[in-house]
């Protein structure tokens, strides 16, 4: 198993930016895909992005596209999530995965997560 800690989440306005990061401790965090999801007020989990172990595939949802980047350094054993062009309905809180093998949408794939940061975008 891996521990994943969140960070980064806050309020801002609409057309803002938040920078996520998740940071990771146990098992070696290069070796495995990561991904981030997001989680709004009675809604289900869906995912948003998720990044092969070297970094080199990247993988979004319709609906971030062109707007987040994942990103990952092995060196420092962190994923990032940069959200640009905020929007209120991207309010929800983020929540960092990790999986062996190659990336994936699925959230039932990932084994190790992480608590959760919330991000606000008010109109």
């Amino acid at each position: 198993q891996v521990q994943l800690v969140e960070s980064g989440g806050g309020l801002v306005q609409a057309g803002g930016s938040l920078r996520l990061s998740c940071a990771a401790s146990g098992r070696t965090f290069s070796s495995g895909a990561m991904g981030w999801f997001r989680q709004a007020p009675g809604k289900e989990r869906e995912f948003v992005a998720t990044i092969n172990r070297s970094g080199s595939d990247l993988f979004y949802a319709d609906s971030v596209k062109g707007r987040f980047t994942i990103s990952r350094d092995n060196a420092k054993n962190t994923v990032y999530l940069q959200m640009n062009s905020l929007k209120p309905e991207d309010t929800a809180v983020y929540y960092c995965a990790a999986k062996g093998g190659s990336p994936s949408s699925k959230r039932a794939e990932f084994g190790s997560w992480g608590q959760g940061t919330q991000v606000t975008v008010s109109s």
